[in-house]
């Protein structure tokens, strides 16, 4: 298990789980979700949420994405800030779980 930083000052956090970021790299949830400005602010937050939003609609049955939203992407204290936390856990995670085969981008 994983903490975030949810805040600037430190005096948030949110726990993600090896589970979470295995769905993150399973549904390649941050290809292509940051602009070539590379800025992480409410609006990619918004663009993720409605991505996987949209992926549990087609698949309510997928678990993984449904656990993902009740316990990070929908999380009281998930806001850019805690999402760009998250995309740097998960590039430090990825780049140690690399799987054979696995040529996922990070973040692009």
């Amino acid at each position: 298990m994983y903490e975030i930083q949810a805040n600037a000052k430190g005096s948030r956090q949110i726990k993600v789980d090896d589970c979470h970021l295995e769905t993150i790299r399973k549904y390649s949830l941050f290809n292509q979700l940051i602009g070539s400005n590379g800025i992480v602010d409410e609006d990619v937050l918004g663009k993720l949420r409605l991505n996987v939003r949209a992926l549990v609609e087609i698949h309510p049955d997928y678990a993984d994405l449904v656990d993902l939203c009740q316990n990070i992407l929908y999380h009281d204290n998930m806001k850019a800030y805690a999402l760009e936390q998250l995309i740097r856990l998960y590039a430090d995670w990825a780049h140690t779980h690399q799987e054979a085969g696995q040529g996922n981008k990070i973040a692009e």
